[in-house]
């Protein structure tokens, strides 16, 4: 039976349990080091033996948060650049909003990418496979433009993580109840991703919106 294909311009809730949604709102709050097991059971309502039947430790817990913030991350990304159809402007545009798409949207769970200093080596390391995967795929298309004489970047490493960096600023500003919604915020960011790689102004304008 084929899956129903991914549409990058569908940005859902995070689906959590309600264990992972009050945890995830005690991180936000008080952070991962000022939140205890006992803080997490206590708002969920059951105990820590209970608490801890789910999950092996409140790092666990943290990670798994993380893990249901990104889950469909790279496949809509996947998703975004298919539809660019071998254009490497349109799929750098399309990527760029489904990027924004998620850590606007996401935003309180996305923040919480910051705790991750407090994670052990092994669990810190997969959570940031995730991000280097993202990384990656945008940096193909980069390099697929640079190849075709579309985009001028020195370096091309470079340019992809500063898109990315600019990218993953957005939760530690964004509300939703601003003046941009996230659709037209992910339109602006695409704008500014292609002129960061020599695409002329009207161009970047014409392409995000075709890509939105």
């Amino acid at each position: 039976m084929e899956t129903a294909p991914t549409d990058w311009r569908v940005c859902p809730p995070v689906e959590l349990t309600p264990l992972l949604r009050h945890a995830a709102e005690a991180f936000f709050d008080q952070g991962f080091h000022g939140t205890s097991v006992r803080d997490i059971a206590g708002r969920v309502g059951v105990t820590v033996p209970a608490l801890y039947y789910h999950h092996e430790n409140k790092e666990a817990i943290l990670l798994a948060v993380l893990r249901s913030s990104m889950v469909d991350l790279l496949p809509r990304g996947e998703a975004a650049i298919a539809d660019g159809h071998g254009d490497p402007v349109l799929e750098l545009a399309n990527l760029v909003q489904s990027n924004v798409l998620h850590l606007a949207r996401r935003a309180r769970f996305v923040a919480l990418d910051s705790e991750t200093r407090y994670l052990s080596p092994q669990a810190r390391n997969e959570y940031i496979e995730l991000r280097r995967a993202v990384e990656r795929l945008t940096r193909k298309v980069v390099q697929r433009g640079v190849d075709r004489g579309v985009f001028h970047a020195v370096d091309v490493a470079v340019s992809t993580r500063a898109i990315l960096g600019m990218l993953q600023a957005i939760p530690r500003w964004y509300k939703d109840t601003g003046e941009m919604s996230p659709s037209q915020l992910a339109q602006r960011y695409a704008e500014l991703s292609l002129a960061l790689l020599g695409i002329p102004p009207e161009e970047c304008a014409r392409v995000s919106a075709s890509a939105s």
